[in-house]
Order: structure tokens, then C-alpha cells, then sequence
């Protein structure tokens, strides 16, 4: 009994993950978003942990390094080797870093296209 309690308790954060997950799969080779854009863009003004937690449960086939700190970094985490996996992978999609960021103002996602006045669904 407590086993399916606990699977119930992770429904909502498992569809908030799945969003968080449509949203990355949507950033573009060579732009990067912040925690912090990704949650407010999910209608959590104040939800980039929880994006940061969604991202460290990812599937792998999400473009998880293209998402950065509120400063244009790459977020300390206690696998030192995916940091620097993230920083290459950055690199090779031509994002290049400067003093340890990314320069935010020219790499930042500017977010899916709106659907306002699109009758898209």
C-alpha cells in the first residue's frame, strides 16, 4: 500500500518534468534557456529549482545542455564530469563561453513561437 502512495505522489511532478522536457526539446542548436525562463515559460514564476530538479531526472535524448543558470553558467552539480560535458557540448554547437558564461544577451532562446492570432493547437 505505502509503494502505490508514494507513485501517486509523483504524478504531479512526473507531468510537470514532462513539460519541462517539451520545453528543452524545443530549444535550437546554438540558444540556450535558464532555469528560471524554462519555469516562468511553464507558468511557475518562481519554479527554476523545481526545473532543475525535473532536469536532473532527464531521459537522455533532451538536449539537457542547453539549459543554463540565471548568470549564463553552468550549475554546480556533483558530477564534476557532466559539467564539463555540458561546457563541450556547448561548444560544439558554436556557444561559446567567456569568464565561465554564456553570453545570454546573444545565445538566450527567445522562447516558442507565440500562438496568439494562431489558431494552432
Amino acid at each position: 500500500m505505502r509503494e502505490v502512495n508514494r507513485a501517486r505522489d509523483r504524478r504531479p511532478a512526473r507531468a510537470f518534468d514532462h513539460a519541462v522536457y517539451r520545453v528543452v526539446r524545443q530549444i535550437p542548436r546554438g540558444k540556450v534557456a535558464t532555469y528560471g525562463q524554462l519555469a516562468a515559460l511553464l507558468g511557475y514564476l518562481r519554479g527554476a529549482r523545481a526545473v532543475g530538479y525535473a532536469m536532473t531526472r532527464c531521459p537522455h535524448d533532451i538536449p539537457w545542455q542547453r539549459v543554463v543558470n540565471a548568470r549564463g553558467g553552468i550549475s554546480l552539480r556533483a558530477n564534476v564530469s557532466g559539467m564539463i560535458t555540458q561546457r563541450v557540448r556547448l561548444g560544439q554547437e558554436g556557444i561559446p563561453f567567456a569568464r565561465g558564461r554564456v553570453d545570454l544577451r546573444r545565445y538566450r532562446w527567445a522562447g516558442p513561437p507565440s500562438r496568439v492570432g494562431n489558431n494552432a493547437r
